[in-house]
């Protein structure tokens, strides 16, 4: 049984986070652990509060974990805070954690900022050059860039300055695109345009966490990085076309399809 370590925050309402990557891990049959960054109070409307932990917590937990099992791949989001960043990426420089799949949770869907500069920097900094892998939304590759990335030629410009930053390999996300989403991957070797079909659905809640979890899962199974993400933007789709309401807002994805 691989295991798979995912460090991120809490959604109290189960769509995303460490709640999605747990269902996430399971589907791939992998055997899910984690370590928590913050506790939110959040719903299929909004998050309402949230606080983070220390970051010497943080590090425990990841310590827990890695000092017993053996990680096959580990996977960031939510990291709250540059202290938690940083105390990620030291924690990554010295523990056997695998690779290191990086959702640099920055920039929400509707553009709004999600950390402040300190932490943006961080990321670049201190956790791209410990990641074999870099999944930025449009809207972050735009704020790690500060310049526009509206088109699938901008992102395959992005995803090469990105790789630049220090990963291994960056995947830029094109889900904000009008007409079916691209994305765009780039590993210093290979350029690859990744089309899909748009699923029409409002339930989209935790789609990033959702498919940074599952390329960690098949990069805990053995896939290389390219073959990973054609596996997990599989699963993501078929996810969404099983997707389902819950609450007055956006629904989740079926994560466990793959087990029905």
């Amino acid at each position: 049984m691989k295991v798979a370590l995912t460090i991120a925050g809490s959604d109290s309402g189960g769509g995303a986070g460490i709640q999605a990557d747990l269902r996430t891990f399971a589907a791939h049959r992998v055997h899910g652990t984690s370590a928590l960054t913050a506790v939110t109070a959040q719903n299929s409307v909004g998050v309402t509060a949230w606080v983070a932990l220390e970051p010497a917590m943080v590090v425990a937990q990841i310590e827990a974990v890695a000092t017993d099992m053996t990680v096959a791949a580990t996977k960031t989001g939510m990291l709250a805070s540059a202290a938690i960043i940083a105390a990620v990426a030291d924690a990554a420089a010295r523990l056997p954690l695998g690779p290191l799949v990086v959702d640099p949770v920055m920039v929400a869907k509707s553009g709004d900022r999600l950390l402040d500069a300190a932490a943006e920097r961080a990321y670049v900094e201190r956790l791209f050059p410990r990641a074999a892998l870099v999944t930025p939304n449009l809207h972050e590759a735009e704020a790690l860039l500060g310049r526009p990335v509206r088109d699938v030629a901008a992102m395959c410009a992005a995803a090469r300055e990105l790789r630049a930053l220090g990963a291994r390999a960056v995947l830029v996300k094109g889900g904000a695109l009008s007409g079916d989403p691209v994305d765009v991957f780039f590993d210093g070797t290979e350029l690859v345009e990744l089309a899909a079909p748009r699923v029409e659905t409002r339930n989209t809640h935790g789609t990033g966490c959702t498919l940074s979890a599952a390329i960690c899962a098949r990069l805990a199974l053995g896939d290389g990085a390219l073959d990973a993400v054609r596996a997990a933007k599989a699963y993501l789709t078929e996810g969404l076309r099983r997707s389902y309401a819950v609450g007055r807002g956006r629904g989740v994805l079926d994560h466990l399809h793959p087990l029905r």
